[in-house]
């Protein structure tokens, strides 16, 4: 029936207009206006009417109403109220009588008579609800108006509920029960409901369910429709729970609500109607259960309704599924046979009931309780029906029930999971696919709950009373993915969707991640009892994450603490008292609370531990049974509870320890009928020996309910227990057996009444719900718990998928995998996720296809794993460590292939850091890019993906092949595609940012793949691969020069090694030398503390093979001698300078390279611009090589004589510095003596080179430096030294060349000679004060005279030099006359002869004989040959002075 279009107060039908207007622009009347009563006036006469012509048909009231036509007085009441209804309704609403005065209750009790009546008939009944339900839904009846409104709802309710008419056929039936369907609903979702009370809700509910269960019996359509007015009415009527009032509204006297009654709904009265045929009748005997009066006649106060009526439509549909109690049949026992409907139907209202509450349950406290207990009772029974949709809807409730009140269901939901999800979700334990696949699904719902795995990790995992639920939920998830010996299922991709869910919310978390989670190792410092530790805010992450952190610690070690004790009881307990998880000095009590609290103990050694007769193990056991709480528990209950904690002993001893304990403990907290504890013994004893009597299969005859009763006579104080006591506990055992031994092969506990029992206990004690936030405070332990099963699990699928879908699903499970290792520094677990990737790219076993390129290209699979990996190694490379060794494995192959970019092996300061390429124009070689450089004597094939593209387009002309297809053309673009995704370059690129482990294990890679060189020559494809290997391993030292420290001693070993194994000029040796030039090039300017370590590297090129140094020796020297050029002033320590100078030296007798190598060693010393203490006898010595090196012209040899001769500068420089160097100053200059020591000693080998130029220019050199001499600070005895060492040593080598070589070695020696007598002379007369002080001074001045001597006897060309025989006089003539100038050549004494001036003339007189006579002519001659001088002395050498 269409609703009438009526203008009124709670109706605006066009929302768009101005409500100010109507569609001709008119303003509309006021509300309740005289045009609205008239609409209402209409209404309420057109419905009349209705009535009316219903009845008129029926040949009851049609002959009636006619044959009375003319006297009023004989019309049915029914038929004159709604005349007198219909004569009056227009009257209403003028100005005398107002609706507003008139009482909904005027017009809507004549057509409430006809429905109340139970002479009217189908047809009639169903015309008269119409006409309620239209005025019900026009919203009339406004709480507001405050006339007769109530009055007028309570009326419908009771007409409606206890509705009668007629049976005359079944179609009119239905229509009639689907429009009282139709009226209850509108009453409901009306305003005026708020003015109902919560009896006649009850009522409505009630009588709604009576028409759902009597529809059973009629056509499909009621039944349908009575269900969904069930469901709607239940949904309106919870959609108001949140906006009650904590508490709900109460009346003053609490009434028996005892409306909602489904035993009443399975019995429908009927009556006997005139033809004695049978009417069903809604609501008869409602009467007495609704009356408005309780039996103590008081008055029930009417209230709207509230709390308490949605607290006993609740209790009732809990009820509906304890039918199969009622029947005798159990869902778990028989679940086929038994009918889904009616738990459908119910566990469909609880589930929308929830919804509408939500978290506003939880303020009603009797609501919570329904749920706590019945509810969720009832659920775990239905959870384990064979009806998928049974099990679905429970799910969906248990969803649910989490969302909302969590908070509230800590154990309840652990029960749900254990006994439920676990167990059906698993094959083994009997389920069957479809159980399975919906167990699963709820499951990964629940995963999908942002904070579902943390919270339960949080409150069970963490609690030590509670199953690890997180982990065997992980576990479940992480198995149910692996395909076993079948192909890849829906519900293998369903439980990974469930794993990859829990991980993607980890993932996310890290993004609300504060800086404060790092957590510090756990340990206990001393004991406290481990059951007792508690929190003091659930609620605030400060307090409760340590909380948690500390109990799963405790948790742990109590596990560990239980498998010792497993294996020896003894030392398990020393082992916890070790932790200071049990105090030192055991005491009774917290070895109990370990018996009690610690799972995976073994209850055998518990048992007969409890048992002992040992006087601490009877504490032990009495303080165990009084952990326990039976506070009014049945016997039976309690003797379960508490023989399920351990195996009772076999001995009749222990047995009777345990009971007595167990008695004490039960008779103390629950006496009820007991008269003692003896009695609480016997009677527990007695029902032992009955379990084993039912439950026995060896025991033939069983007890009989009257001989149990026999056998407990008189046990009560003497008296008898009560027969209906004794009657139930024998039907409990008989029933449900009372397990003494550990359940063995049972994978799941069964929630049996006594541990429901026991759960609600606990739920009352157990610590409160944690709720976590989106923070990861425990994900760290939570992951690496599940991580190792999750990559497993992950790769299975990935490896068997074969869909798109789930391969972009398995990739993102493996980056977040990744995102949570690197977060929480799981090295270990991201090189896992690495290793099991590498094998997915193909490219580790691409060799055994024959077209590998083509191949990847089209594997999907392959290309997502390579650009994962990749993406891993670039996001994440600062917590891969080993896994570096795959990926590198990965880089390598394709490398091989010709695909990786070309700049995969630059560092990142190629473009921008160096110096000129080029040394005097020749180019240096590139050390790193070999896609630049040509490596000697191996060809390299095209790299670079362009390059591998343009192989795969060109054609050889000389061997044709076959045009590639447009399918491998599209393979091998999106293999370019792929890598060019990969950035495989930038991992090395932003080597520098890694972690210093990750920077350490890369090198290691690189070093471990490049394999160990081997002095035989290896394949083109191992080189190759070396080469590469070194080009990356030098890449990330350059890129890396801050932490050089870390990478240098693995970089240097790996060169070294090529080094010291080649033997012949090859690519790998090539990149090896340069690149270790290169390193030292790049790192000095920054390096300083590293540049002695940079530089001792460098000798390792002087250990290369002849053959191999001589190949590559010029670009050596060009390297080196750009270090030197951008480095010299870097370069500080002997050592440095030592490498430098010996691989400049070596150069000095090649013939390529010794122009570059002097040219550097000019940059050196040239006016001494680089030349310090540190260096300088190294670049002499290093001059000395290039002076005496034949190589190249002579000049370059007279230069480097130069060089050393212009060295003395710096020493004169040097000297004059050391005065200003204090205390220093003498260690100073005795370094400063030493080197112009080593100077003239180089210069003296010179002096003796075959070359005449050179070995003149040499003496002119040593000369300039044993002359130029002022300024640096010598000693007498240096110059001894020199006379020594040098001067005499030089003079007799060069006698024995012109004595014994040939002329045509060495030419015109006599020149040299004769220089050499010169430089004698003159340096000995120039340092003849200084000499003359010395003790050894006329040994020194013998030495002289002798090399004269030996001079003027040599013969140059077979005869004495004419030269020399010239020289030499004069030189000593003029030597001796400054001696005696300066009263050295005196005879001092006349008294015992002077044996040393008779040796100078005897030597004189061997040179020159007229000598003598020249330097003491005359009287001089005769005062020596008469022995005295004008002073009266001896003549002979004047003793040498003190000064």
């Amino acid at each position: 029936m269409g609703r009438p279009r009526l203008q009124n107060s709670t109706i605006n039908p066009i929302e768009e207009e101005s409500p100010d207007a109507t569609e001709d622009g008119s303003t509309p009347p006021p509300p309740g206006g005289p045009a609205a009563a008239a609409d209402l006036a209409c209404v309420i006469c057109s419905e009349v009417s209705a009535v009316l012509a219903v009845m008129r048909r029926n040949v009851r009231w049609g002959g009636r109403y006619a044959s009375t036509a003319d006297d009023h007085h004989l019309e049915h009441s029914l038929i004159q109220s709604l005349k007198s209804l219909r004569r009056q309704v227009f009257s209403w609403g003028d100005a005398r009588r107002p609706w507003s005065t008139i009482e909904p209750s005027a017009y809507l009790r004549p057509f409430v008579d006809v429905v109340r009546s139970d002479e009217t008939g189908a047809p009639i009944t169903g015309v008269a609800l119409s006409s309620v339900y239209k005025i019900l839904t026009l919203d009339v009846l406004e709480p507001e108006s405050g006339t007769g409104v109530e009055a007028a709802m309570h009326l419908i309710v009771e007409a409606v509920t206890s509705c009668r008419f007629e049976v005359t056929d079944l179609a009119s039936e239905e229509a009639v029960l689907m429009k009282i369907l139709q009226v209850l609903l509108a009453i409901m979702r009306s305003q005026a409901s708020a003015v109902l009370s919560n009896q006649h809700v009850c009522t409505i509910a009630n009588t709604c369910f009576r028409v759902v269960h009597q529809a059973g019996t009629k056509g499909e359509l009621l039944q349908r429709f009575s269900r969904h007015t069930m469901h709607e009415l239940v949904r309106c009527i919870f959609s108001q729970l949140p906006d009650v009032e904590d508490g709900g509204t109460l009346p003053s006297v609490k009434p028996e609500m005892g409306a909602v009654d489904k035993d009443q709904a399975f019995g429908i009265k009927q009556m006997e109607n005139g033809n004695g045929s049978a009417e069903p009748v809604i609501g008869a005997g409602d009467e007495n259960a609704l009356g408005s009066e309780t039996e103590n006649g008081m008055k029930i106060m009417v209230e709207p309704y509230g709390i308490p009526c949605m607290v006993e439509i609740f209790h009732f549909l809990c009820s509906l599924l304890n039918v199969a109690d009622q029947i005798g049949m159990s869902p778990a026992t028989n679940q086929i046979a038994f009918d889904e409907d009616v738990p459908l139907f119910a566990l469909a209202m609880i589930n929308s009931a929830i919804e509408l509450g939500g978290s506003s349950i939880s303020k009603h406290p009797k609501l919570l309780s329904l749920i706590q207990d019945e509810l969720f009772r009832n659920l775990m029974q239905f959870g384990l029906s064979m009806s998928p949709l049974i099990l679905s809807t429970v799910c969906s409730i248990v969803l649910n029930l989490y969302r909302h009140l969590r908070t509230n269901l800590k154990l309840q939901l652990e029960a749900f999971f254990s006994c439920v999800i676990l167990r059906l979700a698993q094959s083994r334990y009997g389920a069957s696919y479809h159980q399975q696949e919906v167990t699963m699904e709820a499951l990964v719902d629940f995963c999908r709950q942002k904070n579902f795995m943390a919270e339960m990790y949080a409150n069970l995992d963490c609690d030590i009373t509670c199953s690890n639920m997180f982990e065997e939920l992980a576990n479940l998830l992480s198995k149910s993915a692996f395909p076993v010996n079948c192909p890849l299922s829906s519900m293998h991709v369903l439980a990974l969707d469930g794993l990859i869910a829990v991980i993607q919310g980890m993932a996310d978390r890290i993004g609300n991640a504060s800086s404060s989670l790092e957590q510090s190792p756990l340990e206990l410092e001393e004991y406290s009892p481990f059951w007792t530790v508690k929190c003091e805010n659930y609620s605030d992450p400060d307090h409760w994450v340590k909380f948690v952190h500390r109990r799963k610690y405790i948790k742990r070690r109590l596990m560990i603490g239980a498998d010792h004790f497993n294996r020896d009881p003894k030392k398990g307990l020393e082992f916890l008292q070790g932790t200071h998880l049990l105090p030192e000095k055991l005491d009774p009590q917290s070895v109990a609370c370990f018996f009690r609290y610690t799972a995976g103990l073994d209850k055998n050694l518990v048992g007969d531990f409890l048992g002992n007769h040992d006087e601490f193990c009877v504490q032990v056991l009495h303080e165990f049974a009084w952990t326990f709480d039976f506070q009014d528990m049945n016997l039976d209950t309690a003797l379960r509870l508490f023989l399920e904690t351990f195996r009772l002993p076999g001995e009749s001893q222990k047995i009777q320890r345990v009971l007595e304990a167990f008695s004490e403990r039960y008779y103390e907290q629950s006496p009820q009928i007991l008269a003692d504890k003896d009695a609480a013994l016997v009677l527990a004893y007695s029902l032992i020996m009955l379990n084993t009597d039912q439950h026995n299969v060896q025991v033939k005859k069983k007890m009989t309910e009257e001989d149990f009763i026999r056998n407990n006579r008189r046990i009560n104080g003497g008296s008898d227990l009560p027969r209906e006591f004794l009657t139930e506990l024998y039907h409990s055992i008989c029933r449900n057996e009372i397990r003494t031994a550990p359940e063995q092969g049972f994978g799941f506990t069964e929630m049996s009444p006594s541990r429901w029992i026991d759960l609600m206990r606990k739920s009352k004690k157990t610590s409160p719900y944690i709720v976590c936030d989106s923070r990861p405070f425990l994900d760290r332990d939570m992951f690496a718990i599940m991580s190792g099963p999750t990559i497993a699990a992950i790769s299975v699928v990935f490896d068997y998928a074969e869909h798109e879908e789930v391969f972009f699903t398995c990739v993102d499970g493996f980056l977040a995998v990744a995102k949570i290792s690197a977060y929480h520094h799981l090295e270990d677990v991201l090189d896992d996720l690495v290793v099991s990737l590498c094998k997915f790219t193909t490219l580790l076993n691409s060799s055994l296809v024959e077209e590998p390129v083509t191949a990847f290209g089209d594997d999907i699979k392959a290309r997502l794993a390579t650009e994962t990996v990749f993406s891993i190694a670039n996001r994440y490379g600062d917590c891969i460590r080993t896994g570096w060794r795959n990926i590198l494995d990965c880089i390598l192959r394709l490398h091989k292939l010709g695909l990786l970019p070309a700049r995969v092996a630059s560092d990142a300061a190629d473009d921008s850091e160096l110096p000129p390429d080029s040394v005097h124009g020749k180019p240096v070689p590139s050390s790193l890019s070999t896609s630049h450089v040509q490596t000697m004597g191996t060809p390299r094939r095209s790299s670079g993906l362009m390059g591998r593209f343009s192989q795969l387009l060109s054609l050889d002309t000389e061997e044709p092949r076959l045009q590639p297809t447009e399918q491998q053309l599209a393979a091998h673009q999106r293999t370019l595609q792929t890598i060019q995704k990969c950035r495989i370059d930038s991992i090395f690129i932003e080597s520098k940012f890694l972690h210093a482990d990750s920077l350490m294990q890369i090198a290691r890679a690189l070093i471990w793949a490049a394999g160990r060189p081997q002095k035989v020559s290896s394949s083109p494809d191992d080189e190759d691969t070396a080469v590469f290997c070194l080009e990356l391993l030098i890449a990330i030292t350059l890129n890396n020069r801050d932490r050089i420290g870390l990478l240098w001693q693995g970089v240097y070993e790996h060169i070294a090694n090529i080094v010291q194994s080649t033997v012949m000029p090859c690519a790998l040796v090539e990149k090896a030398v340069f690149g270790l030039l290169r390193i030292c090039q790049r790192l000095l300017p920054y390096k300083e503390n590293l540049a002695d370590e940079l530089l001792r590297s460098l000798q390792l090129v002087l250990k290369l093979d002849a053959r191999v140094a001589d190949a590559y020796c010029e670009n050596i020297t060009q390297e080196v001698t750009r270090l030197v050029k951008a480095n010299a002033t870097h370069i500080k320590s002997q050592m440095g300078w030592r490498t430098i100078t010996s691989l400049l030296s070596i150069t000095a007798r090649h013939p390529e390279a010794s122009e570059v190598g002097f040219e550097a060693l000019l940059f050196i010393m040239s006016e001494g611009a680089h030349l310090s203490p540190a260096n300088y006898v190294l670049c002499i010595e290093a001059s000395r090589q290039f002076a005496e090196s034949r190589v190249g012209l002579t000049d370059r040899s007279v230069r480097a004589l130069d060089l050393m001769a212009e060295s003395m500068n710096c020493l004169a420089c040097w000297s004059n510095e050391t005065r200003e160097a204090g205390a220093e100053a003498e260690k100073i200059s005795e370094g400063i003596r030493e080197m112009w020591l080593r100077l003239v000693q180089a210069l003296r080998k010179i002096c003796l080179d075959q070359r005449e130029e050179v070995r003149n220019h040499a003496l002119l050199s040593l000369q300039r430096c044993l002359a130029g001499v002022e300024g640096v600070c010598l000693l007498s005895s240096t110059w001894l030294q020199a006379f020594d060492l040098v001067i005499f040593t030089m003079l007799d080598d060069l006698l024995e060349i012109a004595q014994n070589h040939s002329q045509k070695d060495y030419r015109n020696m006599e020149g040299t000679l004769l220089h050499s007598m010169k430089l004698l002379s003159k340096v000995f007369l120039q340092q003849l004060q200084e000499l003359f002080g010395l003790s050894s001074f006329c040994k020194l001045w013998l030495g002289v005279l002798s090399r004269m001597e030996k001079y003027m006897k040599v013969k140059v060309r077979g005869k004495k030099s004419d030269k020399l025989q010239e020289l030499i006089p004069e030189l000593l003539k003029s030597t001796l006359f400054v001696m005696k100038s300066k009263g050295i050549l005196a005879k001092r004494s006349t008294i015992g002869g002077d044996s040393l001036w008779e040796l100078t003339w005897l030597h004189v007189n061997n040179i020159s004989p007229s000598l003598q006579s020249e330097v003491f002519p005359g009287q001089e001659i005769d005062q020596l040959h008469s022995g005295s001088q004008p002073d009266g002395s001896r003549p002979g050498l004047a003793e040498p002075s003190a000064g």
